[in-house]
């Protein structure tokens, strides 16, 4: 069955909780903005390249972790996962004119998407370091670096997408 009803006056219950909270409540945020970006990268897949689609893929199977920590689940992200992403984003560096500026959002539509999934990837990030402030759930360090190295994967697949295009970055005017 797609629903339950349980939910109707406004709460949910997390991963091996019987206690239920509101939807609004900064885990419940969390939970869902990790959900966005985790749905979006779902695009973003879908519109890529095998290689990078592979990355995607692992990227989203690597949020579902994430998720299942902020609920309460006995799993971490452990620092090989940070430092996978880290060798993808400093092997895409290494195809990249160095940056000089920031960059108007654009070029292909692919870029784009990432850009944006850049932003969401942002918002997530900040909504669990907020549950991680409130110390209602313990956040793993490896995990907070997993999401702040995932925007900058996602800004550098963004560039990668415009570059193999032959597409220059345009700078902000800044007029």
């Amino acid at each position: 069955m797609l629903y339950t009803r349980k939910g109707d006056n406004g709460t949910t219950k997390t991963f091996g909780c019987d206690q239920r909270i509101s939807k609004s409540s900064t885990i419940a945020e969390a939970l869902g903005t990790l959900d966005e970006i985790n749905s979006f990268l779902g695009i973003c897949k879908v519109k890529s390249s095998p290689d990078i689609s592979e990355i995607v893929n692992n990227v989203q199977q690597n949020l579902f972790t994430v998720q299942a920590e902020l609920a309460g689940a006995d799993k971490k992200l452990s620092a090989e996962k940070v430092k996978e992403i880290e060798q993808i984003v400093d092997g895409i560096e290494k195809e990249l004119p160095p940056i000089k500026t920031f960059f108007v959002s654009g070029g292909t539509e692919l870029a784009a998407t990432f850009d944006f999934a850049r932003t969401l990837a942002r918002r997530a990030e900040r909504r669990v370091v907020g549950v991680h402030e409130e110390g209602k759930v313990k956040i793993g360090v490896d995990t907070l670096a997993y999401l702040n190295r995932l925007s900058s994967l996602l800004y550098a697949l963004a560039r990668l997408m415009n570059h193999k295009s032959g597409i220059k970055e345009a700078a902000p005017t800044y007029k």
